[in-house]
């Protein structure tokens, strides 16, 4: 192949590949109300523990968003809070991964990175798995930037809210979802909202339940998509039962799966087991609530 040709071949190429770069909005305008004295640096990890990229010592959170660009937008929006025990985020299977396959069904989605426990090494999730042996301290070790957290899920809900219109997205039609910790943050976004910045629904996948102060089911409760699975090698499956019943018992709409397999944090990743189209069902439940169809603004 002569020169030229490779110089077309090339071109084409270009041409041909579509680039979507991604928006990324602060959430404050200035140092965050709790962290203001944080002067680590946010670190990106792909060689861990966990086989997946994780995001950590985030301390300036961010909303990076995914718009639909192969279907129209219907007027949905998601955020997005991946998990990590408030010492990670795993970005991609519990972030983009899902951002993406939203976008599929014309949901815009909004992918949070909220602030963490602070890592002092390269290494957070070596540093965090000795910590998980005892739940109690990591609690104790978590609180205050539990309460942070929650405050950046509320901060994110009052920005795509108080956006709507430049997203295309109707502001009474903003949901919030949560993976292990993430699922955490969302409930906790629940549990402590006003009318203002309450998400219109929510859905903790294998939440963590006991970092919470708060669980009192507001009176205008959102409805609840809540998954998980029964041998969650972490034990958190009775988090997810109990969370469901607790809707049910203040008569409060919620769905509930839980699979005899798949184990803790399985998000987008495939398994080979039935976990793997818990995702699916997700979407039946929000095509269920005509959260997917196009409604005026």
């Amino acid at each position: 192949m002569n020169m030229r040709a490779i110089f077309c071949f090339c071109l084409l190429t270009l041409l041909t590949i579509h680039v979507h770069a991604q928006k990324v909005i602060p959430l404050y305008n200035g140092l965050p109300p709790g962290s203001e004295k944080w002067t680590w640096q946010e670190g990106d990890n792909a060689n861990n523990m966990f086989n997946t990229r994780v995001v950590y010592n985030v301390v300036k959170p961010t909303l990076t968003v995914y718009q639909p660009d192969s279907v129209p937008a219907n007027g949905t929006a998601i955020i997005i809070a991946p998990g990590g025990a408030f010492h990670t985020l795993s970005i991609e299977s519990e972030g983009s991964d899902v951002a993406k396959w939203l976008n599929k069904k014309g949901v815009t989605a909004f992918v949070l990175r909220y602030r963490l426990v602070h890592s002092v090494t390269s290494h957070p999730v070596e540093e965090l798995m000795p910590k998980m042996a005892d739940f109690k301290k990591l609690d104790e070790e978590n609180d205050s930037v539990v309460t942070m957290a929650i405050a950046d899920g509320l901060k994110a809900i009052e920005y795509v809210r108080t956006h709507a219109a430049e997203y295309n997205i109707n502001p009474q039609r903003i949901g919030f979802m949560g993976f292990s910790a993430g699922g955490t943050l969302t409930m906790g976004t629940v549990f402590n909202s006003t009318e203002a910045n309450r998400p219109n629904f929510a859905a903790p996948i294998y939440p963590y339940m006991n970092a919470l102060k708060n669980q009192t089911v507001p009176t205008d409760a959102p409805p609840l998509f809540i998954c998980a699975a029964s041998d969650d090698q972490l034990g958190l499956a009775t988090h997810s039962t109990n969370l469901y019943n607790k809707w049910i018992e203040a008569k409060k709409i919620a769905e509930l799966h839980m699979y005899e397999r798949g184990g803790h944090g399985f998000g987008m990743r495939k398994n080979n087991i039935p976990t793997d189209t818990w995702i699916d069902r997700f979407g039946d439940w929000l095509q269920l609530h005509e959260w997917l169809g196009t409604t005026g603004k």
